[in-house]
């Protein structure tokens, strides 16, 4: 209440799935009514709403639209005017979308108002009667995008210039270039072979006037650049001389094509980007006429209202976006949803015990291996322990602050999930984009039987986590709060067909969500299969390998594919041999880690898909880091950009997306140690850079960027822009580290402890012994010599005993008097050079 008091309703259960509420105001003013249960707020709670007396003659407001809403759905509220006109009203919504206000006065005293919400968001509802706020206003409604799914379509046109000068194609992937507006607007543009066997240009025009090409080869200008290319007004692409027209921008079919038709002819070049955004994703088509205007279609699976964006050459056409109402059946598709606060893990600080949980049932922890990477670069092993049937926690304690890479394989491949990001110190960043999900349940499952997975916050401090199963049937989702900044959920479903798992942490997905997952039919026989001599060891991409499969009496019909790192899947070879055991042949054609799926009428048979390494120098998204300013902060109009090192990372397919207000220009060249990515953002705003290597997130990814500025296209709907490369083997170059990488060392040699009689006085033909600790004294390379009379000294023999300990034995051949060095790193350790006499 508003004096702070705190009163409780009634609650009544009506017997009919619904709850009626009761309460009965004693205070004037602004009330929060929280509404849990199971002990989780509700959607929507804390609900705000304003008491007053009745006699006080004020115009009040209520109802839902002043607190809450869902996007694509009309909110609705109420406005008392208690015998004053309608007439001195005014309304305004203002929010993250344009909302068009109805109202219609009731003519008892009442008027209902309507708005409609675009995007999620909060809304600030404001009713004025004669210029004043009534009390209780602005309204602040929080409109969730709940069930809001996206589809997005882009087709190009792009003004292409040639370029003097002749050009091989291997230099073609050597260059780079860009484009500098007379405005200073300097973006990456697209060089390709043209039909005449010239080399093109290709860039979308913006502005009018004399534009500069600059073309470099690893940074210096090539031939004849810069060199000037002249756009004329009927050229820059103009968004209001596309034309639009069709029914299906008013009015849609659930399960049929809605068809609109748009005109780009006296437009001039740029792109077109369609997004359709509502309560199913709707399938795009784009079709070109003869006569060079676009028929577009649309295909959604559920009514309700969507929302169509189209934006040519990055500026909204006239009327977008469109509000489109869709009318029919729906497909009957279920959804459940639960919710879980989330609290921000405490700091963690240097030298204090850290852990990783995760939980991977059915697996046999002989083959589970971690390792940690430190900030400077410094690799350790990390301890595994089984908590509990299934669990397993890696443990290591940290000697420095900042982000470290924990790398968990299996049987030596990154888990679902792996490699890790593990914030020591007080976290640099939070949002929903640090949130992490891996495990069987995202991406398989049976009816009946719970499907897990693995969901960890840690790195995005406290926050709601949202979890929700839509599908044939009502999921029953169970939920378990490992205290550690980590979660395990599992669901089970009655009914087999495809699920989407949808993750969102505040209000926003985490990246990968929603994720498909195929719920095969009750397992029947498949459980008996078994499979047997399974290729292991060096496997090389293109050479046949086959395996077995013992039926042990399962009546039915045996398949197999193999799905390849890039996500092309090709048909395995099955022979049966006799009665009972059947030969299965694949051909990996790509290096990198395969999947290779075998069912039995049409279900999983155990431990399917199997996983397996093609090649030696797999790619591995651990090695692979990325930096520069891009990273950072941009500006909207400016060049950014940052290198992606693969180094050390094998050879994989790297890709690259910018999720962000609106498309950018992107292009991605190859350096010296490994890939540069260009790209120049147009709208403020936060951009997520996602980068893949060989479909898995590297560390770090997705990157926040943030970008001020001015806009310099119109908002939309989100969007995204992708580039793709094959990667080649790239190795460190550089005087002082040729070839390989060296860790950058932090220690101090003040620190380190040596005894023993070794060190004093040795004996000829004897082990002599002594011990170095530097457990104290940071990481670095324990260096051990020793020169006689006569040259060097015979045999040396150093153990490292953990924990930077170590046991030297040495073996002299001549008497006379040694000098023994022992550095750590660079630097002598105290005593050294010590004397010794043999």
């Amino acid at each position: 209440m508003p004096s702070g008091k705190v009163d409780k309703p009634i609650i009544q259960d009506n017997r009919d799935g619904t709850v009626s509420v009761k309460y009965d105001p004693r205070e004037e003013g602004s009330h929060e009514l929280v509404v849990k249960y199971n002990g989780e707020p509700v959607q929507g709670s804390p609900f705000k709403f304003h008491v007053d007396s009745i006699t006080s003659g004020y115009v009040t407001a209520y109802g839902p639209g002043l607190t809450h809403g869902v996007t694509g759905e009309p909110a609705n509220f109420t406005i008392s005017t208690k015998g004053a006109s309608a007439g001195g009203l005014t309304m305004a919504v203002e929010g993250p979308s344009k909302a068009d206000i109805k109202y219609h006065d009731n003519k008892d005293g009442t008027v209902s108002v309507q708005y409609l919400p675009t995007a999620p968001g909060e809304y600030q509802v404001s009713v004025r009667f004669g210029d004043k706020h009534i009390k209780g206003s602005p309204y602040f409604a929080k409109i969730t995008g709940e069930g809001r799914k996206r589809n997005q379509i882009s087709v190009g046109s792009c003004s292409e210039v040639t370029m003097p000068g002749d050009i091989t194609d291997d230099d073609l992937r050597a260059l780079n270039a860009s484009i500098q507006a007379p405005s200073g607007l300097e973006e990456p543009c697209f060089l390709k072979r043209m039909p005449t066997g010239n080399i093109g240009i290709s860039f979308t025009p913006r502005e009018i006037g004399e534009h500069m090409v600059s073309v470099k080869r690893l940074g210096k200008h090539i031939n004849n650049s810069p060199f000037k290319v002249t756009v004329c007004e009927r050229e820059v692409g103009d968004a209001k001389k596309v034309k639009v027209s069709g029914n299906g921008l008013k009015e849609g079919q659930t399960h049929s094509d809605n068809i609109f038709s748009v005109d780009t002819r006296n437009a001039g070049f740029g792109g077109l980007s369609v997004s359709i955004e509502g309560p199913s994703k709707a399938e795009i088509q784009c079709t070109d006429k003869d006569d060079g205007t676009l028929n577009i279609s649309y295909k959604p699976t559920e009514p309700g209202y969507y929302i169509v964006n189209l934006k040519f050459a990055d500026h909204h056409v006239e009327g977008s976006p469109f509000t489109v109402k869709v009318a029919g059946e729906g497909s009957n598709r279920k959804r459940e949803k639960i919710q879980r606060e989330r609290d921000a893990v405490p700091i963690t600080e240097i030298g204090s015990q850290c852990k990783l949980t995760f939980k991977m049932p059915g697996i046999t922890s002989f083959d589970l291996a971690a390792c940690v990477t430190s900030p400077s670069n410094v690799t350790e092993d990390a301890e595994i322990q089984e908590i509990e049937d299934g669990l397993y926690s890696v443990h290591f304690v940290p000697k420095e602050l900042g982000v470290h890479t924990v790398s968990v394989r299996y049987s030596e491949m990154h888990i679902p999930g792996s490699p890790f990001q593990f914030t020591v110190g007080p976290l640099r960043d939070s949002g929903s984009h640090l949130v992490k999900a891996g495990g069987s349940g995202l991406e398989r499952g049976v009816v009946g039987e719970a499907a897990e997975f693995n969901v960890w916050t840690r790195e995005a401090g406290g926050g709601s986590l949202a979890i929700s199963v839509e599908g044939p049937s009502k999921a029953d989702i169970e939920f378990k709060d490992r205290k550690d900044g980590s979660c395990d959920v599992s669901y089970k479903v009655t009914e087999p067909g495809e699920y989407r798992v949808g993750l969102k942490f505040n209000d926003r997905h985490i990246p990968d969500s929603p994720f498909k997952v195929y719920i095969s039919p009750d397992a029947g026989d498949a459980h008996k299969l078994e499979v047997q001599q399974f290729p292991q060891g060096n496997i090389q991409a293109d050479a046949p390998y086959q395996f077995m499969v013992r039926k042990n009496g399962a009546k039915g019909e045996l398949d197999a594919k193999i799905v390849a790192p890039s996500g092309t899947d090709d048909d395995c070879f099955i022979q049966v041999i006799d009665g009972d055991m059947y030969s299965v042949r694949f051909y990996p054609r790509e290096n990198g880690i395969h999947a290779i799926h075998v069912k039995f009428n049409g279900v999983h048979i155990p431990d399917s898909p199997f996983r397996i390494k093609v090649g030696k120098d797999v790619a591995d998204p651990a090695a692979v880091h990325a930096t520069g300013s891009g990273l950072d902060e941009v500006k909207t109009g400016h060049k950014a950009d940052f290198i992606i090192n693969t180094c050390n990372a094998g050879v994989g397919t790297l890709a690259v997306s910018i999720d962000g207000p609106s498309k950018v220009a992107m292009d991605c060249t190859e350096v010296e140690e490994g890939y540069k990515v260009r790209y120049t953002p147009l709208l403020p705003g936060e951009h997520y850079i996602t980068v893949k290597y060989n479909n898995m997130h590297i560390v770090g990814s997705p990157f926040k960027v943030h970008a001020t500025g001015e806009r310099l296209a119109d908002e939309g709907a989100q969007e995204t822009s992708t580039v793709i490369v094959e990667t080649v083997q790239k190795v460190a170059k550089g005087g002082k580290n040729t070839g390989v990488h060296l860790p950058t060392f932090k220690s101090d040699a003040s620190k380190v402890v040596s005894k023993g009689m070794g060190l004093k006085k040795a004996y000829i033909g004897k082990q002599n012994q002594f011990s170095v600790s530097a457990t104290d004294a940071g990481n670095n390379i324990l260096y051990v010599g020793m020169y006689g009379p006569k040259g060097p000294c015979e045999e040396f023999h150093v153990k490292h005993a953990g924990h930077n300990n170590y046991n030297v034995q040495y073996l002299v051949r001549d008497r006379g008097q040694y000098v023994l060095l022992i550095k750590w790193g660079e630097d002598h350790i105290p005593g050294s050079p010590f004397q010794i006499d043999v």
